[in-house]
């Protein structure tokens, strides 16, 4: 979330930041932000000012009475009648108006630090460094295709009973993921320092929206106890979402009563807004739901940055507790729906609906940002480096990072049989972006004003991703996957992947 006093005081700061991370006519944007704020400050200013003249005429009631003016008490009462009104007005307007800023001011991203490179995409990040020697020579089999020969790796299995983007791993493969998982947890906390929780997966709408992920990245979640289209046909819940929108043919259309091109929707363009629009509206139906079903809608972490940053929300913390970073990790399941990655990766592990992940969260004063930030990476960096995988860290330009960022370090390992490196994990500074969104603060010794914490999040790291690295990396012309040193301990007396019949 941002500062609205921020904005008002240096509008341009806010064109030139946003404009520079692809939000399209940055201007337009700017003057709508100050316009709501212009006219919610003026009906705050309407009621108060309403509100005292109403508190002045009602006691003037009295003294009118006192005196036996029953006129002027009269002419008081209609007075104080009218003010209600002006005062129920001026609060109509300040909610509205204030609704409607705080939805713009929440759908927009963060600004990026002042050391973040322009850019547009990927193709301007900037390369910081390169660890280990890629392999390059001999011919290197795609992991899907080792896990496949081996017998321990099954995708068709698991489309039968979940669908595409969801994996069956079996025996020593199983093993060989749950000892990365075990292994990098240990790392962070037993040398990184990290406070090991075992947090929910499952959170409400507010934990999402304080980390970012709502409402503007709906359609890349699950949520579990949402209505789906069909539980919402009836004219009580189209005239909600219609008043809402302001487009009966788009209600029409959400809930499915009318045809999309009816709209002059192609089916493939819609597939991904009416999601995103009918998960965006979910939380205004509370008022025709009778049933309470939708109270109990719950969505599934897409990572555990998630439930980790939310553990100081709406908090003030001390600054003894912040003295030293709050450093959080844990290593849980992680549900995402991939709506924007059609056609990509659909082979293999790198890109799933469900997989695990050892995350990193730091919670610290504004002043122990940016170097909390230079040693979370390091933190990822060392799990590749203790399993020998080459790596370069990329530092990422302001159009290619994400929604809640204000600088990205993204750590990329050398995958053999795609010659070339993939991202494995992503270190992102936030600043008080997410802090705000969740009301998360601390007060500094003496003082009696609160300041917004820094948040901090980082992948230490993807599991499955790290399985795909060491099965390439470590694989032998037998078609088995030699164990890396690191994970010896933790495979009971096994170092190498072999078959099913090991």
């Amino acid at each position: 979330m941002h500062d609205i006093r921020a904005i008002r005081d240096n509008p341009q700061a806010y064109v030139a930041g946003w404009s520079s991370r692809g939000v399209e006519d940055a201007q337009s944007v700017v003057d709508r932000i100050l316009a709501l704020d212009v006219d919610l400050r003026a009906a705050q200013t309407r009621g108060q000012d309403a509100l005292a003249k109403r508190n002045a005429a009602s006691k003037a009631i009295g003294a009118a009475m006192g005196k036996k003016d029953m006129a002027e008490a009269d002419r008081l009462k209609a007075e104080v009648e009218t003010l209600k009104s002006d005062i129920a007005e001026a609060g109509e307007a300040e909610t509205a108006k204030g609704a409607e800023l705080r939805d713009l001011l929440a759908g927009l991203k963060n600004l990026a630090a002042d050391n973040v490179p322009d850019g547009e995409d990927e193709n301007d990040n900037v390369e910081v460094l390169k660890w280990g020697e890629p392999r390059t020579t001999g011919p290197a089999k795609d992991h899907a295709d080792l896990g496949e020969a081996l017998g321990l790796l099954d995708f068709e299995a698991a489309a039968k009973m979940s669908g595409s983007r969801f994996a069956v791993l079996k025996g020593q493969l199983a093993r060989l993921e749950r000892a990365i998982g075990q292994f990098m947890l240990d790392l962070q906390t037993d040398q990184h320092g990290y406070l090991e929780v075992n947090p929910p997966l499952l959170v409400r709408d507010e934990a999402m929206f304080g980390t970012g992920q709502l409402p503007k990245f709906a359609e890349d979640l699950f949520a579990a106890g949402e209505f789906s289209p069909a539980d919402l046909r009836s004219d009580a819940v189209i005239d909600l979402l219609a008043e809402y929108s302001g487009n009966r043919i788009m209600a029409e259309a959400m809930v499915g009563t009318r045809s999309l091109a009816s709209l002059g929707i192609d089916d493939s363009d819609a597939a991904g807004e009416l999601p995103r629009q009918m998960a965006a509206l979910n939380a205004r139906l509370k008022d025709v739901v009778k049933d309470g079903s939708l109270a109990d809608k719950r969505w599934l972490i897409p990572t555990a940055e998630v439930s980790l940053t939310n553990l100081v929300r709406e908090q003030i913390l001390s600054e003894d507790e912040v003295a030293e970073p709050m450093r959080l990790t844990a290593l849980t399941p992680c549900f995402r729906a991939e709506a924007g990655s059609a056609g990509r990766d659909t082979r293999g592990l790198i890109r799933q609906h469900q997989f695990s992940k050892v995350e990193m969260v730091s919670i610290c004063r504004p002043e122990d940002s940016e170097a909390e930030h230079e040693r979370m990476t390091g933190c990822a960096e060392a799990v590749l480096q203790a399993l020998e995988l080459p790596y370069r860290k990329v530092l990422l330009c302001k159009g290619d990072m994400g929604f809640s960022a204000q600088k990205t370090y993204d750590l990329e390992v050398w995958l053999p049989s795609q010659n070339t490196y993939r991202e494995i994990s992503s270190c992102s500074n936030c600043g008080d972006f997410q802090a705000r969104r969740m009301d998360a603060r601390f007060k500094r010794a003496g003082e009696k004003k609160t300041e917004f914490l820094h948040t901090l999040n980082g992948s230490g790291l993807a599991v499955g991703r790290t399985l795909v690295a060491v099965m390439e990396n470590y694989q032998q012309e037998d078609g088995s996957i030699a164990v890396p040193k690191a994970l010896l301990p933790y495979m009971g007396g096994l170092t190498t992947v072999g078959s099913v019949s090991n």
